[in-house]
């Protein structure tokens, strides 16, 4: 799909869906793109209109429950939920994609599955799967309560057995999976379905002996067989892979698959020796909505989930392996760097407000870019993590037992709090049994600056709240890899979403939000609107260049590359970037991961009843995904290239290695409101501005829930993941 910098190669196919309302564009006539893009819901300054004439065109608006494109491209489903797979089937929420060539036009698709989401999966389990989950039964027994220890049921209650069904089938729509495919002579894709072709799940290892396998210093830990919590008797061995969002791709032919919001299914917190809390301090929770602690009835052991995965797409016995000197948080990040001569280079991030941006520099040099060999650099080097300093400079701390504890200060980040580990002499926690994360007492809660030099006259040093022998202190600021890089003054972050390295070594780094939470905030100097406004919701593309063009600099220069928020405000019209990719001539793809909640909400003024500013997500419509060229004469300017599904996220890019398809996963069709039920829609009012800044009210059609992709009355939405060509 990518030409030359600030041109796209294109082959007219004609024959798109040109009955959809706003498959129209509207164009300046000065584009030098071959696509034209597509009508959003605002009004762009990429697009050449009057004041007057955005009024006019943008009035009314139509949300459509389908994946549009520019005319002359097209979309073919390759796999959807529920579809067989070796001998499980086609997980739910699928993210990240990989494609591995095997061939001229055919190759292996990893794919990731990140969770289920409650309301359409629950709704439409029976209708896709063919079988019933005993949801009903299990309210009925927690008679009006919506959580249960579930672990400590007696094996021989029914209770706990239902219970397990329902835990079993969520954790086995999760995890990961390869399909092979290829192109027809016809330009059509298919899954040729080859023996490599397989799951590996939420529960794999559970009762099939697929269990998951680990490296790096974590492994001590997992070794131990007494500690200050919770040991699950299997040693290095590791039950299934789960919250998996981004990924990336070795020029060796394997797959890296991060886990994000493991926290959800197992305790996040570990004690000081890097054992887990117990499964009890995340009870299952059931209701019409929620669908949480689904380890707690098999006792997993939270301390092996929070990883990346290593899997070899073409080896039907790899099931992955976790490699910990990646560190343990919630990745939805996987940059990786492979230059000859030279250490290999891992990037990554932590998907939290106040999370952070990791680098893992291998010991051993790389010889042969291609060589599966190169694995063995991911189980030795440092973990290291960023700090952005306001003049556009940054440097890499070590996560390690004699880097100073010198922690940032809670003045210095949006809503005034950092958290901090406790230290060896930490009480255990009490249970916080209303919300899944995070476990309270797990942490010390910093909200003033005078408590920083309190900690630091405490803490020297980062090993000194951690305990055990070397190998297992190293390993358990791995697990705990968060909250030490907090310890150390690593800068906290607008929810980092994903890392790419461009062609020449740049680092592309996506924020989705720069508003705080109960985790934290972002670093305030930092993280700033185009105005100066903190906190800043909207989201940055950031460029990270290492010094020298060296992939274990120490130092790096960083510089926001596009901003989100609307137009006349300084933004560049779209809200809450995530994934990216990036073409080979370094052009960025980004798409957007606005809140299901957020999108399409009515909006009839801009400010509130105490004449503040109100939530403006609304206005941007449905998720997206946007080009953004870095070179030429429109560098830094963001075309929108097609909008999603109702209620879903687009997630997961990638190219071929031709660059003619995009391979993009829809994610959580209908995730509100579920089936769309007699193409039920809704007007909405919403207060939109044109780039220079004047209101006015938008008509906005709006369907409820989806039916997307078989886009018939009623049929039940599935995630899937699509073939883009043109």
């Amino acid at each position: 799909m990518a030409g030359s910098a600030g041109a796209l190669t294109l082959n007219s196919l004609g024959g798109c869906n040109r009955q959809i309302p706003n498959q129209s564009v509207i164009s300046s006539g000065k584009s030098s793109f071959a696509f034209e893009p597509i009508k959003g819901a605002i009004p762009l300054k990429t697009v050449d209109l009057s004041p007057e004439e955005q009024k006019k065109q943008y009035r009314e608006y139509e949300i459509v429950d389908d994946l549009v494109l520019p005319a002359g491209y097209k979309y073919q489903v390759i796999a959807a939920w529920g579809d067989r797979v070796g001998d499980s089937r086609f997980g739910y929420n699928n993210d990240y994609q990989s494609f591995v060539s095997t061939g001229e036009n055919q190759g292996y698709l990893s794919v990731n599955f990140e969770y289920i989401s409650t309301i359409p999966w629950r709704e439409t389990y029976e209708q896709v799967i063919g079988e019933a989950l005993p949801f009903k039964d299990v309210e009925a027994a927690l008679q009006g309560a919506t959580t249960l220890n579930a672990f400590v049921v007696p094996d021989d209650n029914p209770l706990k057995g239902k219970i397990r069904q329902i835990c079993e089938a969520a954790l086995i729509d999760q995890g990961l999976g390869v399909i092979s495919v290829r192109k027809t002579s016809d330009g059509r894709w298919e899954r040729t379905n080859s023996p490599a072709d397989r799951r590996i799940t939420g529960i794999s290892g559970l009762s099939d002996g697929r269990y998951l396998q680990a490296t790096g210093p974590a492994v001590a830990v997992f070794r131990k067989q007494t500690g200050q919590g919770y040991i699950d008797k299997l040693g290095d061995r590791i039950i299934g892979t789960f919250g998996n969002c981004a990924g990336g791709t070795t020029p060796w032919g394997t797959v890296l698959s991060a886990e994000e919001n493991f926290q959800a299914q197992v305790p996040e917190p570990v004690y000081a020796d890097g054992t887990s809390f117990d499964p009890s301090k995340l009870p299952f929770v059931l209701d019409q909505k929620a669908l949480f602690g689904q380890g707690n009835v098999f006792g997993l052991a939270g301390n092996k989930y929070g990883w990346i995965v290593e899997v070899d797409p073409a080896n039907p016995q790899d099931y992955g392996t976790k490699h910990t000197w990646l560190g343990r948080y919630r990745h939805e990040a996987v940059g990786i760097r492979v230059e000859s001569g030279k250490p290999l280079a891992f990037y990554s991030g932590c998907d939290r407000r106040g999370g952070h941006i990791y680098k893992f520099v291998s010991s051993d040099r790389v010889k042969n870019p291609q060589d599966k060999t190169n694995s063995q650099l991911l189980q030795k080097g440092m973990l290291y993590g960023a700090k952005f300093n306001p003049d556009g400079t940054g440097s890499w701390i070590p996560l390690k037992a004699d880097t100073p504890v010198n922690p940032d200060l809670p003045s210095q980040v949006a809503g005034n709090l950092i958290r901090l580990p406790k230290g060896p002499a930490a009480p255990k926690p009490t249970l916080f049994p209303d919300v899944p994360d995070p476990i309270e007492g797990a942490d010390i809660k910093v909200t003033q600056d005078k408590e920083i030099a309190q900690y630091k006259n405490k803490y020297k040093q980062l090993g000194d709240l951690y305990s055990g022998n070397s190998q297992e202190k190293q390993g358990a600021i791995l697990i705990d890899a968060h909250y030490a890089a907090n310890a150390i003054g690593v800068t906290c972050t607008a929810r980092p979403e994903d890392t790419e390295v461009a062609p020449n070594g740049d680092l592309y780094i996506s924020f989705t939000s720069g508003f705080p939470s109960q985790d934290g905030g972002p670093d305030v100097r930092v993280f700033k609107g185009p105005r100066g406004e903190v906190p800043y919701e909207y989201g940055w593309v950031m460029r990270l260049t290492e010094d020298s063009n060296d992939p274990a600099a120490m130092t790096f220069k960083w510089q926001m590359l596009a901003t989100g928020g609307e137009p006349a405000a300084g933004g560049l019209g779209f809200a809450n970037p995530d994934n990216l990719l990036i073409d080979r001539q370094g052009n960025v793809w980004m798409v957007t991961d606005m809140s299901t909640s957020k999108m399409n909400k009515s909006l009839a003024s801009r400010t509130n009843s105490a004449g503040k500013s109100a939530p403006l997500s609304g206005v941007f419509g449905n998720n997206t995904i946007w080009f953004i060229p870095t070179s030429g004469n429109n560098a830094g300017q963001a075309l929108l290239f097609a909008t999603g599904p109702m209620e879903c996220e687009i997630t997961g890019p990638c190219f071929t290695p031709d660059e003619q398809t995009m391979f993009v996963a829809i994610q959580h069709p209908g995730e509100a409101n579920g089936t769309r039920q007699s193409n039920t829609s809704e007007t909405r009012e919403i207060m939109i501005t044109t780039t220079t800044g004047e209101e006015f009210l938008q008509k906005r059609q709006v369907p409820i829930g989806s039916n997307w992709p078989n886009k018939t009355p009623n049929a039940p939405p599935k995630p899937a993941i699509v073939a883009i060509t043109s």
